[in-house]
């Protein structure tokens, strides 16, 4: 995959096949597409045959640390006596993160059919979705995928004549993003406050009802049931060696045409840019993010980074879920990262002190230095308190309200100093109007004290 082939050939339409399709969400549309086709063919092989294939296949998870699929099930210990769940994580809210509610709402049966292989393989009779509870019309759209799906056999009792026994439950969230983590997930789905839980034990041995469980995004089970009808060597022919496959990379912010752009692993934003437009007319690339705003962030430098798990890591950030939000140089670095560390100050569980505390203070912080009233030693305040929050917190939330900071600063260190010494953003002149009004009448009132 060279940046000199024509835009078309760059793009891998797999999952997002049918997207355009008349009623693509439908089951008669999904096996006009060979829907289902990866299921007969997974049932037709031992369980532990399919792990192996999809272990073999090389299948990372797309929900951010990129595990091995097939290496995740075949955790599950077998002829335990206990009962087998699997659960997906449907509980998309990362800022930036928008491919399952949008690969859900239009194609919901290659998450089922990939549900059913994953079940079989694990031996597991009843399996679960945990979505996000403010998308309505993905909640709908799934659950009437699920009726068709008992309808027409595909789950229920004996499907496809197999002997095997499956339920789904579509359970929706209630809206807290610390359920992305998945034993906080596991607490809600059983019903109280999403936490997340200490491991050792992992979800593998006691996961849901203290039953071994296996964990997976969205994406992940839904790129199962291409690998089973059309191989691995197919599979493994796409993305590069160690992260091979096809996947979904969202592209939003300042770009001509933001959307879901599904092409190979290790794809570079330089292309994914020359495919969507480019950044807006007239403007230039300052900052992005290649995994969600918890992924410490990138600059104009890394626009030939592969887009794979290996390349992101050795420039110093994660892939995540591939959520490229891409900023010009309008953005103002300070206002962003302010912003993204609000929502994770919110969304803190506050189950540990790291995450509890640190994210409130980067946040009085980072306002105070936004709004021109910053002081000498704040940037160093800064990183001070997220390298208390880093590595620290119970869960990686805190690790995410960290990472932007400390990258932020480390490419764009001139900028916040100009928020310190001007007190003023350098970038918002209206504002910098409302700020000399304020730092005028600050002085003022100190002249008036000393007359006085």
């Amino acid at each position: 995959m060279t940046s000199a082939e024509p835009a078309e050939k760059l793009l891998t339409p797999v999952l997002s096949a049918s997207w355009d399709d008349d009623r693509p969400w439908t089951l008669e549309t999904y096996l006009r597409h060979d829907g289902y086709t990866g299921l007969r063919n997974a049932l037709a092989m031992p369980p532990d045959d399919v792990i192996a294939l999809v272990k073999d296949a090389g299948l990372r998870g797309r929900g951010g640390a990129g595990f091995p699929t097939g290496m995740k099930w075949q955790f599950i210990p077998q002829n335990d006596g206990k009962p087998h769940y699997l659960v997906v994580n449907a509980d998309e809210s990362e800022p930036g993160t928008c491919k399952d509610i949008p690969l859900l709402f239009a194609n919901p049966h290659s998450l089922i059919e990939g549900m059913v292989i994953a079940s079989y393989a694990i031996r597991c009779n009843h399996a679960f979705v945990y979505l996000r509870g403010e998308v309505v019309p993905v909640l709908r759209r799934l659950q009437a995928a699920v009726a068709e799906a008992y309808e027409a056999g595909y789950l229920g009792k004996d499907v496809l004549g197999s002997g095997i026994d499956l339920d789904i439950t579509v359970h929706a969230g209630a809206g807290a993003y610390i359920c992305g983590e998945e034993t906080a997930l596991l607490d809600s789905l059983e019903g109280r406050r999403g936490q997340p839980r200490l491991r050792p034990p992992f979800p593998a041995i006691a996961g849901l009802y203290a039953c071994p469980t296996v964990v997976n995004n969205v994406e992940s089970i839904a790129s199962v049931p291409p690998i089973l009808s059309r191989g691995k060597e197919w599979f493994k022919g796409l993305g590069t060696e160690k992260s091979p496959g096809f996947t979904l990379y969202s592209l939003s912010g300042h770009v001509t045409n933001p959307g879901q752009y599904e092409a190979p692993l290790g794809i570079t934003l330089r292309q994914l840019l020359d495919i969507s437009g480019g950044i807006r007319a007239g403007h230039r690339l300052k900052f992005w993010t290649p995994g969600g705003s918890s992924t410490p962030m990138f600059t104009d430098q890394h626009l030939d980074v592969p887009l794979d798990y290996e390349g992101v890591g050795a420039a110093g950030s994660m892939l995540g879920t591939k959520a490229l939000q891409v900023f010009d140089e309008t953005t103002c670095v300070v206002r962003a990262v302010t912003r993204w560390t609000e929502f994770y100050a919110h969304e803190s569980c506050g189950k540990c002190t790291p995450c509890r505390e640190g994210t409130y203070w980067l946040v009085q912080l980072l306002k105070r230095i936004e709004a021109g009233q910053g002081e000498s030693g704040d940037l160093e305040k800064l990183l001070d308190i997220a390298d208390n929050i880093n590595g620290k917190s119970f869960c990686a939330l805190g690790d995410g309200a960290a990472s932007p900071i400390v990258s932020s600063l480390q490419y764009f260190r001139e900028e916040y100093e100009q928020h310190l010494t001007e007190r003023r953003c350098p970038l918002d002149p209206a504002a910098s109007t409302v700020w000399a009004g304020r730092h005028h009448a600050h002085e003022s009132a100190t002249e008036r004290e000393v007359h006085a």
